[in-house]
């Protein structure tokens, strides 16, 4: 059984990158429906207030650590240590990689008009062969969602990436991962569609191995100062919550 690590009550799949590509090859090949989750501290924090969103974190399938503070505070609190960072686009893009030998199928559900379309249109470019069997865009009403959920079943696609924001993708995936007749395996992944159709970049290689996209962020958006303070305040929340490993 893999080993789960707390922080904060979510639990975390302690694994590796390739580990985390390859439990999601696993799901794709399973008759069962599988959910992918990447939580960072800002996602933490939100859970701690949301009953909703913490008790679908609790019951996924895979939950891997997006933020390095979240790695940070397994090494605060008592028990074992979180092996790496896993985040959340890299491991799309890991999954990309072997994509058209296994047979994925991927559709891209979120972001603002265009960006799935785009998004689809780069990774075709950037993996030869992938299939990326349809996209929609996040800005649908709920009454909508029927006919999204007829278009994601028509082309039978085996992979989901929902890119709605937190908590609003975690939500959906719940409350409709039923309904879905192939899709294997569903991903809550934030802005990932942004950043495979160029309209946002992610942090120089240097600050992503450092653990400091966060910095890069707040440096290129000076706003988001209100947000990052979610950090200190998370590792605080987690030193004065040294629970033991479940």
């Amino acid at each position: 059984m893999q080993e789960k690590i707390e922080v904060l009550g979510v639990p975390f799949d302690n694994v590796t990158m390739n580990e985390a590509a390859t439990r999601v090859s696993q799901f794709v090949a399973s008759p069962e429906v599988h959910t992918v989750f990447t939580p960072n501290p800002e996602i933490i924090m939100l859970a701690k207030k949301n009953e909703k969103l913490f008790a679908i974190l609790k019951k996924a399938s895979l939950v891997v650590p997006d933020g390095i503070g979240v790695v940070i505070a397994s090494k605060i609190r008592k028990g074992g240590i979180l092996k790496e960072r896993v985040a959340g686009y890299d491991l799309v893009q890991n999954t990309m990689k072997q994509a058209a030998g296994k047979g994925y199928k991927y559709y891209f559900l979120g972001s603002k008009p265009g960006v799935a379309k785009e998004a689809a249109k780069q990774m075709a470019i950037t993996y030869p062969g992938i299939q990326i069997v349809g996209t929609h865009d996040g800005y649908f009403k709920p009454e909508e969602t029927f006919d999204i959920i007829e278009d994601i079943n028509k082309s039978k696609a085996n992979i989901l990436l929902v890119a709605l924001g937190a908590p609003k993708q975690e939500i959906w995936i719940d409350e409709n991962k039923h309904l879905l007749k192939h899709v294997k395996v569903l991903i809550g992944v934030g802005g990932s569609l942004d950043v495979m159709a160029g309209v946002a970049k992610r942090a120089p290689l240097l600050f992503q191995k450092t653990g400091l996209e966060w910095f890069y962020r707040l440096m290129k958006q000076p706003t988001r100062i209100t947000r990052m303070m979610v950090l200190p305040q998370f590792l605080i929340e987690v030193m004065l919550n040294k629970e033991e490993k479940k």
